[in-house]
């Protein structure tokens, strides 16, 4: 026997114990995929069967429904007012005025609106109960911890915060609309709400899209606030999804991440299917 045959003998104890070992471990590997697929089956079973997860999407949306349309009127009536001003200094120093609120840090926009929707010491409370006699400080409004006025309070905070940043969209859009159209219109006796719906809208339509579905992304998705003002009281009406998903990832001490991830895809998609139909119905036509 030749030495390479007796080497080529030595290895075949080798090669069988790798071949084995492979076996086992693509069998393992094949258990643990099966196994896997099972957790990620059972994941998604249980998250689309949890009544909490339904009620989040609909205090989400509930929240989507105060915040968006200030997001679209107000800062399309500020643009058009800022448009008009004739001195340019003076616009620009509205322009800068409305971005002071964007450009301040979050945390210092929580702070702030806390303390003035605090219950006792706030300037809202105080101006409602010592200044117009509205309410008495039995039955003022308790503005923050879980009561039915913490949506609409966070939604008031959020159209104030992205007002400057949103009118600023508008106001470019504005700019790129000739000037000698309106004229012409006003010229032709076209009144100014005729000029607005049918010139300028229909200019600022692909504006008005972007900020609908990006807001509206947002908006669903929003949990510092939530986290902040809310709490994690599951019947608070700032118990969305989204704090659903992180109660059940870091908070409750379970660790079911996947049961979590589960959550956030399921309302990740539904956002999408919302979000396809508003491109829709928002695109410009023609």
């Amino acid at each position: 026997m030749t030495l390479r045959a007796k080497l080529l003998l030595a290895q075949l104890p080798l090669a069988a114990a790798l071949a084995v070992l492979a076996a086992v471990a693509l069998r393992t590997l094949d258990t643990l995929g099966r196994s896997s697929q099972r957790i990620l089956h059972e994941n998604y079973r249980s998250a689309l069967a949890d009544p909490i997860m339904y009620s989040g999407l609909l205090r989400a949306a509930e929240f989507t429904i105060m915040f968006l349309p200030g997001t679209i009127i107000l800062p399309l009536l500020l643009a058009i007012l800022v448009d008009k001003v004739s001195n340019p200094r003076l616009a620009t120093l509205y322009r800068v005025v409305l971005l002071i609120p964007a450009v301040i840090p979050s945390t210092l926009v929580f702070v702030l609106w806390k303390w003035m929707y605090n219950y006792q010491v706030g300037p809202i409370n105080h101006l409602l109960v010592d200044v117009f006699g509205l309410f008495t400080l039995q039955n003022a409004p308790q503005w923050l911890g879980g009561t039915s006025l913490t949506l609409p309070a966070i939604a008031v905070m959020e159209v104030w915060w992205g007002l400057g940043y949103h009118t600023i969209f508008f106001l470019a859009g504005l700019a790129a609309i000739p000037k000698d159209l309106p004229e012409a219109a006003r010229i032709d006796g076209a009144s100014e709400w005729s000029i607005f719906w049918h010139i300028t809208r229909p200019a600022l339509a692909p504006i008005m899209m972007i900020l609908v579905v990006l807001r509206f992304g947002t908006a669903m998705a929003v949990i510092d606030e939530y986290l902040i003002f809310g709490g994690f009281n599951r019947d608070s009406p700032t118990y969305t999804w989204t704090m659903f998903m992180y109660d059940q990832a870091f908070k409750l001490g379970l660790w079911r991440q996947g049961f979590a991830a589960a959550i956030g895809m399921i309302g990740a998609v539904a956002m999408m299917i919302v979000m396809i139909i508003l491109i829709r119905i928002f695109r410009p036509k023609g």
